[in-house]
């Protein structure tokens, strides 16, 4: 039966960009969240090697006040997205100037940025910003160790390589990205395993020592990919198998900087754009809030006034499902580090009765293969998403994909940028 008549907050895997095209260039009430990595740009191994397309950086702005971005990656730095903008004009005064740069949440949430590149660490001390400075040599040198024990097949240089693209010394979030590694172990499965497994221990010893310097609330670790929480609360890493490099980046991130929570502050600046007034308080940041989804959902609704609340739009491409199997009984790993904020999102639309959409975009076709790519057919002349990024035996995943792009980053862009146009029209 066709779903073309339903609005598209109650459609799943619909391909009616045209109808997303319209929406935003219409709706006044209008909040975009939007991800970065693999959204606006292509997936890399190297996040040193990334592009963005200046076109769309123009098109952003023409959203101004209704767009912001909210990514695990950071602002600043030599892998930031700031360095990356002014790489595509190769006019850093150019790019302040004009207001260039995107405006929103990094570092999971920690780390606030305007369109002039001014940023700022709410919620954050020196001590825990000391402590973060120090990981990414802790993560090299473990490296080094690692492979000084065996070399697994490897000259020298290229270990050494691969270290130098692996240890992303971010601000907020250092993080182990092990794109490349995969790559090299594309035939010696075991021995990536090895490194996955050396990489999650290096990261609970970081946890242990931070405790030991009287930062025990401080910190968790980011796993991405990921297989969900586990009972405690703990992300839970996902292991290669065959092609799929499983988790690939190994985030040591701030407690409080997680995506979902950064909807609130987003919110919070948002009302006060609109009345003046903000609902949580100037100052508030991540770290005061709540984690729980409920918690999260409860405050919003005593706080935020439900007349001004705008249509959201929240547009992500990392949502996994993986089957688990524990004594022939099926259950479901639902993870991915855009899971969240998008569920979130979802929730408030439905609470509130805004009619929020979410929006996948397929960035599978990267350089980086741990994606499920979205399933096309040809059905009665007309091309349909029959089958989405998780498993599709999970029936009852709660998060619902309205609107999807299976032409990845690209095809995203061009939509975006025609709705910039009409907006502005």
């Amino acid at each position: 039966m066709s779903t073309s008549f339903l609005p598209l907050h109650e459609r799943s895997l619909s391909l009616d960009h045209e109808g997303l095209i319209q929406l935003l260039a219409r709706e006044s009430n209008l909040l975009i969240i939007q991800d970065l990595d693999g959204v606006c740009m292509g997936l890399v191994k190297d996040p040193l090697t990334r592009v963005i397309d200046p076109n769309y950086l123009e098109a952003t702005q023409l959203f101004d006040g209704h767009f912001y971005v909210l990514t695990n990656g950071e602002h600043i730095g030599k892998r930031g997205i700031n360095s990356i903008i002014e790489r595509a004009y190769n006019d850093d005064n150019l790019v302040k100037n004009r207001g260039l740069y995107l405006p929103g949440l990094a570092g999971g949430g920690v780390q606030w940025q305007d369109r002039y590149g001014e940023v700022s660490h709410p919620g954050v001390s020196d001590q825990e910003l000391g402590f973060l400075a120090s990981v990414p040599q802790v993560i090299e040198t473990s490296l080094k160790g690692f492979f000084s024990q065996d070399n697994y097949g490897l000259d020298y240089s290229t270990i050494l390589d691969c270290i130098q693209a692996t240890v992303l010394d971010n601000k907020v979030s250092p993080t182990a990205n092990l794109n490349v590694f995969h790559e090299v172990f594309i035939d010696q499965e075991n021995d990536y395993l090895k490194l996955q497994q050396r990489m999650k221990q290096l990261m609970d010893e970081l946890l242990e020592n931070a405790q030991n310097k009287g930062l025990k609330n401080s910190f968790f670790v980011h796993y991405a990919p990921n297989l969900g929480k586990d009972k405690q609360g703990q992300e839970m890493m996902q292991l290669a198998q065959g092609k799929d490099s499983g988790t690939t980046d190994f985030q040591f991130m701030l407690r409080g900087a997680i995506k979902e929570v950064g909807i609130l502050v987003i919110l919070n600046r948002y009302y006060y754009q609109k009345t003046g007034k903000y609902p949580l308080g100037e100052g508030f940041n991540v770290r005061q809030a709540p984690r729980k989804h409920e918690e999260l959902l409860s405050l919003i609704k005593e706080r935020f006034d439900p007349d001004q609340m705008p249509i959201i739009v929240g547009v992500g491409d990392t949502v996994t499902s993986k089957a688990i199997t524990n004594d022939d009984k099926l259950s479901f790993g639902r993870g991915g580090s855009d899971r969240g904020f998008l569920e979130l999102i979802q929730e408030i639309g439905k609470e509130f009765k805004t009619g929020n959409i979410i929006v996948y975009i397929d960035s599978s076709d990267g350089e980086v293969k741990n994606r499920k790519p979205l399933k096309t057919e040809k059905i009665n002349d007309e091309i349909r998403v029959i089958e989405g990024p998780g498993d599709p035996r999970d029936q009852h995943d709660p998060l619902t994909l309205n609107v999807v792009f299976p032409g990845g980053h690209k095809q995203y862009i061009q939509c975006f940028r025609e709705a910039a146009q009409s907006r502005k029209n």
